[in-house]
């Protein structure tokens, strides 16, 4: 309750100063001079020097590789080498021993069996 006088006071006076309207005053017309008729064209000026060359561009990039190429031909069989030296003679063996005389078998054929 001892706040409420504070409260009702302070929204008075905030409705009463919010329903003031300000006076909005209106700036009279500036006067615009009109010009008169245009006056002749002037002369035609000197051409102008020729503009600087422009910067080089930059290198492209590099493209990219090739597909591989086709695999060539066979080529020709080569020709037949030179024949070789003749290789040397052997040497002569040994001789060999003398055999010896062998005994001589007799085969007497069995007599035919009768039946």
């Amino acid at each position: 309750m001892k706040y409420a006088f504070i409260l009702c006071a302070s929204l008075a006076a905030v409705g009463l100063t919010a329903c003031q309207r300000e006076v909005v005053v209106t700036p009279s017309p500036a006067v615009v001079t009109v010009p008169g008729p245009a006056g002749p064209a002037g002369a035609t000026g000197e051409t102008g020097s020729t503009g600087n060359t422009g910067n080089t561009g930059s290198t492209g990039a590099t493209g990219y590789t090739g597909s591989a190429g086709a695999t060539g031909a066979t080529g020709s069989t080569g020709t037949t080498g030179a024949m070789g030296n003749t290789g040397n003679t052997g040497n002569t063996g040994a001789t060999g021993q003398r055999g010896s005389t062998g005994d001589t078998i007799v085969v007497v054929p069995a007599p035919a069996s009768r039946n």
